[in-house]
């Protein structure tokens, strides 16, 4: 379970705009704002921080969501712009019912949404 991570981007307009779009399937909205930095989250939490700066070494973040919205997430990300890292579907190398979709980010972060449930 993540409570929050922040990363750091080269370009908080550009990546502001593109994960509102990439996440809004997932229910994340821009919550709160202040100079150099948007969080985004869901009722009333930001849990997801972007900083403005010299992006460090590419990190990792996997957003918990259903098997049809991760299919949702993965259209709406390479629609943001997104570098497609892997297309929704199976990835029985974890666990027999991990189903994700990855995408890269505008800065190369490694952006997931998962399903860890049989169905759904």
């Amino acid at each position: 379970m993540i409570d929050h991570i922040v990363i750091r981007v080269s370009d908080l307009a550009a990546s502001k705009a593109f994960y509102e779009q990439a996440l809004a399937p997932l229910g994340l909205a821009v919550l709160m704002e202040f100079p150099g930095t948007v969080g985004i989250g869901r009722n009333g939490k930001p849990g997801f921080w972007l900083r403005e700066g010299a992006p460090g070494d590419a990190v990792h973040v996997a957003f918990g969501a259903d098997r049809a919205t991760v299919d949702a997430f993965h259209a709406a990300a390479l629609e943001a712009g997104a570098t497609d890292n892997g297309g929704p579907g199976m990835r029985e190398i974890y666990h027999p019912h991990y189903y994700g979709a990855f995408v890269l980010d505008p800065d190369g972060h490694n952006i997931e949404a998962v399903c860890h449930t049989a169905e759904g």
